[in-house]
């Protein structure tokens, strides 16, 4: 939505409402986009991001397979001993 400076001066608190909503909001002067409102997203504490990081590392370990070399090939042959 794209609104002229001037009527935004009557609409201050709707536009607000409206790009904390996820509307795009471009304030206008001659005609010419010179404004965005966007939302501010709350940020972070570190407290946050590292059990995120933790949560993600947990994830990632019990992902994980252990493969040995003894059995690394098994996949790529047959009981013959020949390529699958």
């Amino acid at each position: 939505m794209e609104i002229s400076v001037s009527d935004a001066k009557a609409q201050l608190t709707e536009l607000v409402r409206r790009a904390e909503a996820g509307d795009d909001i471009i304030l206008t002067r001659h005609g010419q986009p010179k404004v965005r409102f966007t939302p501010i997203k709350a940020q972070q504490t570190v407290q946050n991001r590292q059990a995120l990081l933790a949560t993600i590392r947990a994830s990632a370990q019990l992902k994980l397979t252990p493969v040995s070399a003894a059995r690394s090939q098994d996949d790529l042959y047959g009981d013959d001993g020949l390529p699958k």
